[in-house]
């Protein structure tokens, strides 16, 4: 089941025949796939700074899509979903065409850091790029004109940054109608919705009309499998919603949150410095008034004991992973939920809960 459209999947291919990919310098025809290093920038020695890019191209017409991760040289998760779409999984079906770039940000990747080790410049703020400018926005430059400008729609993979985690969720410019029905078909139960800052690849391929959105997925510096294999579901249920998979079925995610009102979002920062004993993980439900963290000195004194509280019922998206913060660092980012989502909410993970019970007891009795 899915509510994401009524309509058949629409894949623009009608009444035309399958065409190259082209970019800068080479081609790959329909039926073929290519493995392409290629150049953005140069280093200090003047030797190529490259990207890898896969190019899967499917023998019958279809919507290019592409698939980017590693902006942030340390978000990982991202690189893995790519690399298993392009190398693991079975195109010989595909319609269309898949663009796969597991690392852009390679400076970055190789000291496995956010930003680039260029003046601290970020990429996912210098896209479209220019040719003639910084650094940054020459690189953003040749990966957009030349991989991101052909395609028609997006999904771009981020992780939170050190010291935080975050569950799975998607962000989306959901007045955009072709980028709201991308964000459904990725199938996350939530969606925050907004344009994004200037300069991120999400944001600005979505003004070039190409729709694109964000899928947020744990925690930098590791690969964590679990994450992996629901976004890897997200992108097999786009593929079928966009007709790239014709015969697959797009995923319902069994309950979904659009928060599009920031009166219904709030990171929540510390008004103490000290260390912090968080109650809740990422993902988790909490009541208003509900004591999400505390936060103590070195020797734990109760007068110094600082609680924080839920200000409203929701889910945390975000939460903090390394426990010593300084006033007004962020604890967890909080999102509102609907009464009606609440109760799908806890239905599932009622229905998770006996499941579980259910195995245990199957075990006890081996």
């Amino acid at each position: 089941m899915s509510d994401v459209t009524d309509e058949p999947p629409d894949d623009g291919a009608s009444g035309r025949a399958a065409e190259p990919f082209t970019y800068n310098g080479g081609r790959v025809d329909p039926g073929e796939s290519a493995n392409i290093r290629y150049g953005i920038s140069e280093t200090y020695l003047g030797d190529p700074v490259r990207i890898p890019v896969t190019v899967v191209n499917g023998e019958r017409p279809g919507p290019t899509v592409f698939l980017s991760a590693a902006a942030h040289g340390d978000e990982l998760n991202g690189i893995e979903v790519v690399r298993e779409v392009a190398h693991d999984w079975d195109h010989s079906e595909l319609h269309g065409t898949l663009v796969c770039l597991p690392v852009m940000n390679v400076p970055g990747f190789l000291a496995q850091e956010r930003y680039l080790p260029i003046y601290d410049r970020d990429l996912n703020r210098s896209f479209p790029g220019r040719e003639g400018s910084t650094s940054a926005r020459r690189m953003a430059y040749r990966i957009f004109t030349n991989f991101i400008e052909p395609c028609d729609l997006g999904i771009d993979f981020h992780t939170s940054t050190r010291g935080r985690t975050n569950m799975l969720h998607v962000r989306a410019n959901t007045e955009e109608p072709a980028v709201g029905r991308l964000a459904k078909a990725f199938s996350s139960n939530v969606i925050i919705a907004g344009e994004g800052p200037s300069g991120t690849l999400r944001r600005e391929a979505t003004l070039a009309g190409i729709p694109t959105i964000t899928v947020e997925m744990g925690e930098a510096h590791r690969f964590q499998r679990r994450l992996i294999d629901r976004a890897l579901t997200g992108v097999a249920s786009v593929l079928a919603e966009f007709g790239c998979h014709p015969d697959s079925s797009v995923h319902w995610p069994g309950w979904r949150t659009v928060i599009d009102d920031d009166n219904e979002k709030t990171w929540i920062r510390a008004d103490a410095g000290g260390i912090v004993d968080m109650k809740h993980g990422r993902g988790e439900f909490v009541r208003e008034g509900e004591t999400i963290c505390a936060i103590t000195n070195p020797f734990k004194e109760e007068e110094d004991i600082v609680t924080v509280e839920a200000p409203f019922t929701g889910l945390i998206v975000g939460v903090l992973e390394n426990p010593v913060v300084y006033p007004g660092n962020p604890l967890c980012h909080l999102v509102g939920l609907s009464p009606d989502t609440r109760t799908a909410l806890e239905r599932e993970r009622t229905t998770a809960n006996s499941r579980s019970e259910l195995r245990g007891a199957a075990d006890e009795d081996r």
